[in-house]
C-alpha cells in the first residue's frame, strides 16, 4: 500500500527553447519517480516577478546557467521534503517559502522552488491515479480558447516592431480541436501575404512562434490579420488580442510611450487603442501601459470594453492583485507560475481573482520547454483561455496537443470556452 510519502526529490539542469539552462525536478513517491517538471522561462519579464538564480559564471552560458538553483533542490529542498505526504501541496509549497525566507525568492531560486512545487503536483496526481487537472478540480470541464500569436515583435524578435504580440482568438469555434485548424488555416493564408509584401525570410519566427516581420507600428500588423481571415469562411468567427508589453517601449526619463517613430503620453496612446478598438473587433489586450500606472489602468478600463489583462502589472502576485481590485485596474490577470514561484501562491491568485469578477488567462513563457503543464492548469482552473504560442515548434505543440488529450478525455463533459472566453464558468 502506498504511504504517498516523498522519498526523494531532485533536479537537474536543462535547456529551454532558446537553448539556455532551466531547471527539471524529479519527485519520487515511495521508492518510485512519480513527478516531473521543467521551469520556463521569460525574457520580456516584469521587475516584480520571482527571482530566478542564475549562476553568474560568465564563461559557462554566459551567466544563465542554473546550477546553483539545481544543487538548492538536490542539497537544500530534497532532504527536508523527505517522509512529507505528497498530497499535501501547500505545505510543501509554504515549507519550501519558509526554507528560502525572502520575499522574492532570492535566496534559494524561484526557478528551484517552483521545479519541485509542479513535480510535487505531478506526482500526487499520479500517485492518485488521476489527471493533473482532475486532481487540481474535479469539476474540471472548460476547454479554453487559444490566443495565437501571428505577428511576433518586442523583446521576442530581432525586428523593429515594438508591440510583442498581435493575436487572434477562434472564438467561433466548436471545439478545442476545431480552434486549433481554424488558426492554422488562417495563419497559412497569413505567411502568402507576408511572403507576396516581404520575401520568404519575413516568414521566420519569433520565441512564441509568430512571424518576426518587418512591419511597423500598430495598424500593418492588423490589416495583414485581417485580410489572412477573410481569405476564409471564419471572419465571424475571429477576434483580435494583443500582448503590448509597453514597458518594453516606455521611456520613463521621458515618461512617454514611443511607438513607431513618434512619442505617445497616456491620454494619447489610450486614444490610439480606442481607434484601434473601433476598427477591428479587439477584445483583449494584455500589458497596454507601463507596469507600475494602476491610475491608468483604471482609466483604460472604464474607457474600453474589452478585456485588459495585467501581466508585469500583477505578476501571479496577490498583493499587487489586491492593489489593481482596490483601484479597478484591469479586469484580468495574467496566469504564469513562475513568476510567483509556487503552484499554491499562482492558485491563490486566480481564486483571488475570481472572487473579484477578474478573468484568468494561462500564458506560457518565451523560453518554453516541451512540458505541457499549463494545458492541464488551464483546465483545472476553468479560466476558458491560454496563450501559448502557434504551434509551430515542439514547445508549442505540446501544449495545444495535450489540450487535445484532455478534450478527448472528457468527451461530453467537455465545453469550449468561445465567445464566453472572459467568464466561462
Amino acid at each position: 500500500m502506498s504511504l504517498l510519502k516523498i522519498s526523494k526529490t531532485c533536479a537537474r539542469e536543462i535547456i529551454d527553447c532558446r537553448g539556455w539552462p532551466t531547471v527539471q525536478a524529479d519527485v519520487w513517491v515511495d521508492g518510485r519517480l512519480m513527478g516531473r517538471a521543467d521551469v520556463p522561462s521569460g525574457r520580456s519579464t516584469g521587475s516584480n516577478e520571482a527571482f530566478v538564480l542564475h549562476d553568474g559564471d560568465k564563461n559557462r552560458y554566459r551567466g544563465l546557467g542554473v546550477l546553483k538553483a539545481v544543487e538548492n533542490v538536490n542539497k537544500v529542498i530534497g532532504p527536508q521534503l523527505e517522509g512529507l505526504d505528497v498530497t499535501e501541496q501547500r505545505k510543501i509549497d509554504m515549507a519550501m517559502k519558509e526554507m528560502d525566507g525572502t520575499p522574492n525568492k532570492s535566496l534559494l531560486g524561484a526557478n528551484a522552488i517552483l521545479g519541485v512545487s509542479l513535480a510535487v503536483a505531478r506526482a500526487a496526481a499520479n500517485a492518485c491515479g488521476l489527471p493533473l487537472y482532475r486532481y487540481i478540480n474535479p469539476t474540471a470541464y472548460v476547454l479554453p480558447v487559444p490566443l495565437m500569436n501571428c505577428i511576433n515583435g518586442g523583446k521576442l524578435t530581432a525586428n523593429e516592431l515594438e508591440i510583442q504580440e498581435f493575436i487572434i482568438m477562434p472564438v467561433g469555434a466548436i471545439s478545442y480541436a476545431h480552434a486549433l485548424q481554424m488558426t492554422t488555416e488562417i495563419n497559412e493564408f497569413l505567411r502568402q501575404l507576408v511572403i507576396e509584401k516581404y520575401g520568404i525570410l519575413a516568414t521566420n519566427t519569433g520565441d512564441e512562434g509568430g512571424f518576426a516581420t518587418p512591419m511597423r507600428g500598430i495598424w500593418e500588423p492588423f490589416e495583414f490579420m485581417s485580410k489572412a481571415v477573410e481569405q476564409t469562411s471564419y471572419a465571424d468567427d475571429i477576434v483580435y488580442a494583443m500582448d503590448l508589453a509597453a514597458n518594453s517601449w516606455f521611456n520613463k526619463d521621458k515618461g512617454v510611450y514611443e511607438l513607431d517613430g513618434k512619442a505617445y503620453d497616456r491620454d494619447a496612446l489610450i486614444e490610439l487603442y480606442i481607434r484601434v478598438a473601433e476598427k477591428y473587433p479587439l477584445v483583449s489586450m494584455e500589458d497596454p501601459l507601463h507596469e507600475d500606472d494602476f491610475e491608468g489602468y483604471g482609466i483604460l478600463t472604464r474607457e474600453m470594453d474589452v478585456q485588459i489583462v495585467g501581466d508585469d502589472l500583477f505578476v501571479t502576485n496577490v498583493d499587487r492583485l489586491r492593489q489593481g481590485v482596490r483601484l479597478g485596474a484591469a479586469n484580468a490577470m495574467l496566469f504564469k507560475v513562475n513568476q510567483i514561484g509556487t503552484l499554491s501562491e499562482a492558485l491563490d491568485a486566480a481564486e483571488f481573482a475570481y472572487r473579484h469578477k477578474y478573468g484568468v488567462q494561462v500564458s506560457e513563457r518565451s523560453g518554453e520547454t516541451e512540458d505541457p503543464i499549463i494545458s492541464d492548469l488551464v483546465v483545472a482552473l476553468n479560466s476558458g483561455q491560454i496563450k501559448t504560442g502557434m504551434p509551430v515548434r515542439g514547445e508549442r505543440t505540446s501544449k495545444h496537443n495535450r489540450l487535445l488529450q484532455i478534450e478527448e478525455e472528457l468527451g461530453e463533459a467537455a465545453t469550449y470556452a468561445g465567445k464566453n472566453f472572459a467568464r466561462p464558468s
